[in-house]
Order: C-alpha cells, then sequence, then structure tokens
C-alpha cells in the first residue's frame, strides 16, 4: 500500500505545476446559475417552435389526406347510367372472352382486326366519359355511350359469328376430304 501511496505522491509532484488552482470570484455561481437560465429559456422556446412546427405538420397531412380522392369508378350524375355502364361492360368482357377462346392459326388474323378496332371502339368511349364527366349528363352524351356500348357489343358478337361460320366451312370441307 505504501508503495501505491509513493506511486501516487509522485505522479503528483509531476504535475505540479500543471493544475488549474485558481480561486473564483465571488459573483462566480451568480454568473453561472445565470447562464444555466438563459440556456432553459432557449431550450424551452427550441421546444415551444417544434411543437407549433409539429402540429402544422399534422394539419398540413390532415388536409393531404382528408382530401376528396378521385376514385378510378366513373363519376356517373344517375344511378341508371351507371348500371347501364356496368352492365355492358360486363357483356363486352363475356364477348371478349368468346373470342379469345376461338384464337386459333386460321382465325388469328379476324380476332387481331377486330381486337385492333375494339381498342379503336374503347378510345371513343373514354372521349364520351371525359366529355360526361366535364359536363354534366345531358340526351346526346348519354345517348352516345350507349351507342358506343351497342356497337361494341354488336361488332364482338358478329366478330364471333364470323369466326363460327369460318369454323364450320373448315370442318365441313374436313369432313368431304375424308
Amino acid at each position: 500500500m505504501k508503495k501505491e501511496n509513493k506511486k501516487l505522491d509522485q505522479l503528483f509532484e509531476k504535475f505540479e505545476n500543471q493544475w488549474d488552482i485558481e480561486t473564483l470570484e465571488s459573483n462566480h455561481e451568480k454568473r453561472f446559475i445565470q447562464k444555466l437560465k438563459s440556456k432553459k429559456s432557449k431550450w424551452k422556446r427550441f421546444v415551444s417552435i417544434g411543437i407549433a412546427a409539429s402540429i402544422v405538420l399534422m394539419l398540413g397531412l390532415s388536409f393531404i389526406y382528408n382530401t376528396p380522392k378521385k376514385t378510378e369508378e366513373l363519376q356517373f350524375a344517375s344511378k341508371e347510367t351507371k348500371q347501364t355502364d356496368s352492365i355492358f361492360t360486363v357483356l363486352i368482357e363475356k364477348e371478349l372472352e368468346k373470342i379469345k377462346e376461338k384464337k386459333s392459326p386460321e382465325n388469328e388474323k379476324i380476332i387481331a382486326d377486330a381486337l385492333k378496332q375494339m381498342r379503336t371502339l374503347d378510345n371513343d368511349y373514354d372521349k364520351i366519359i371525359k366529355e360526361l364527366e366535364t359536363n354534366g349528363e345531358s340526351k346526346q352524351i348519354i345517348y352516345a355511350m350507349i351507342s358506343n356500348l351497342q356497337t361494341r357489343i354488336s361488332f364482338l358478337q358478329s366478330v364471333l359469328q364470323h369466326i363460327e361460320n369460318k369454323e364450320q366451312i373448315i370442318k365441313i370441307a374436313d369432313e368431304k376430304t375424308m
């Protein structure tokens, strides 16, 4: 233990001139407390600014998320128009499925041409819908919409009939050659 104390004493002697041994002024404590208070007020100001910024951010986000979003679904003025569109759309999709099921090397060109024509009719329908959403329902727009839907269904049915007739002719020709 004495040996350790001796080492410690030597260490203190070595750094003896480097110790900070100044005496503090009498008003040092008051200045220290004053600095602490000024830091606290800055901290309080920072906290209050942070809280205010958080509130502004929350209000901004609530406005963004509470604004009504435009749905993918058509915004029709009447329920009847919406029903008409959905019924015709289902019929068109069923006819398209029937045509796609008939796809074969013999009628591939007919189906490709039919799908190309359908894209044109779809584009026309999209223009009609934009007009409907922009100007609201009128007899002319509703008539154009229904007419387009009927044209698409009739077109698909005639393409399907043409494919079936062609298949029937090929089947008859195959039977005669046997």
